[in-house]
């Protein structure tokens, strides 16, 4: 283990319950930022909408069949993704996070790298997101590690869809 040095290692939560409460306060602070950048700003956990809240208080349960990856430097959480169960070929990657302090450091890339590497082990041919148009930096990050923008599959307004193969 290296993080000693300031290297960042990602970490399967499911495989060390330690990392169960860094894991939901990353996820309160992406949800609660994005509901501020929709908007719909809440006052904490508790204002976020029932299936956001539910993913904070109890990510093992919210995410149960699927991985939620965190990356850990120094011995603290400092971001996550979840990478769902494939369906017909296909994983999907959400809620990537990084600590607003550590990003531009190679983070968020560890982690949609762990990721790939998560859905091709576990039989999946393709990966893909949507991502809030107004997240410019995390669609530029995911243009680099050879996502497309492909045709949304998502009703929402303001995603952009993209996938790429693994």
């Amino acid at each position: 283990m290296t993080d000693r040095h300031g290297a960042v290692l990602v970490r399967r939560a499911d495989q060390d319950p330690s990392l169960e409460q860094g894991l939901a306060g990353l996820l309160a602070a992406y949800h609660l930022r994005t509901q501020a950048e929709k908007g719909e700003a809440v006052d904490g956990v508790d204002g976020l909408p029932d299936p956001y809240r539910s993913e904070v208080t109890d990510p093992g349960a919210a995410f149960e069949g699927d991985v939620a990856l965190v990356a850990v430097s120094g011995g603290a959480a400092v971001g996550c993704l979840v990478v769902t169960a494939p369906v017909e070929g296909r994983c999907e990657v959400k809620r990537l996070w990084t600590h607003p302090a550590l990003r531009g450091r190679g983070v968020a890339s560890a982690l949609v790298r762990a990721a790939l590497a998560e859905a091709g082990a576990n039989g999946a041919s393709t990966v893909r997101l949507s991502v809030w148009r107004w997240r410019t930096a995390a669609i530029a990050l995911y243009e680099r590690l050879g996502f497309t923008v492909v045709e949304s599959w998502d009703e929402r307004e303001r995603l952009v869809c993209m996938e790429r193969a693994v």
